[in-house]
């Protein structure tokens, strides 16, 4: 169902919302970019206002999981990158087999990684370090 009053954000695509300081989080935006060659998919930052505004809409923690806002839809987690290989099409929709595996499974993993994600892969201290210039200018 869409939400009448979902923020508007000046852009028709599919919007992806990430934690801009984790190297993590960013090298997925970095890898998603690059095979988004036909620019399908935006990109916000979570700590920016939009992202702020987009979760706090949706009642979801950022720092928890990121956001992929599709057809007026919030997906997190597991779904959320279902959702993206969906949108990118092609041979990502194989990926969609996985859903076979149990959502609590799926999303356990994620909740994992994403609690330990700092520790792990670290933090940059520039917003977006790891996007090259081209990708930084894709940002909305």
């Amino acid at each position: 169902m869409i939400e009448p009053e979902l923020p508007e954000w000046g852009d028709p695509r599919p919007l992806f919302i990430f934690d801009h300081v984790c190297v993590l989080c960013s090298g997925g935006v970095s890898f998603i970019m690059k095979h988004d060659s036909a620019g399908k998919i935006a990109f916000t930052p979570a700590q920016g206002p939009l992202g702020q505004r987009l979760c706090a809409h949706f009642g979801i923690d950022w720092n928890a999981t990121y956001v992929f806002i599709r057809n007026g839809r919030a997906f997190t987690k597991s779904d959320g990158y279902f959702e993206v290989a969906r949108t990118l099409g092609g041979w990502w929709r194989l990926t969609l087999v996985f859903r076979i595996i149990p959502r609590p499974v799926r999303d356990w993993a994620y909740d994992m990684i994403a609690r330990n994600r700092y520790r792990w892969f670290g933090r940059t201290a520039e917003a977006c370090q790891l996007l090259t210039p081209d990708q930084r200018a894709r940002l909305i």
